[in-house]
């Protein structure tokens, strides 16, 4: 649940932007890759962190899959690489 609820949460921006612009125009496909993405990354730093004893160290994997995490977001949403 530590999970599934973050992911949640950040699905909701956008499924809330859509109500009220027409800018932003998700398909369901677009929210199951956005939640299988959401919740690889937090289930990957879930795993990882749990091994690490230092602060740093977790900060360090935090920063790591945040980044796997938007490069993967922008390939996915626009094609920039």
């Amino acid at each position: 649940i530590r999970i599934v609820m973050p992911s949640a949460l950040i699905l909701l921006i956008p499924f809330t932007a859509m109500e009220f612009t027409n800018e932003v125009n998700w398909t369901v496909g677009d929210f199951i890759v956005a939640s299988i993405l959401l919740f690889a990354a937090g289930l990957s730093y879930d795993l990882l962190s749990s091994k690490a004893k230092k602060a740093y160290t977790r900060s360090s994997i935090a920063v790591a899959v945040l980044c796997c995490l938007l490069l993967a977001w922008t390939e996915l949403a626009v094609g920039i690489f």
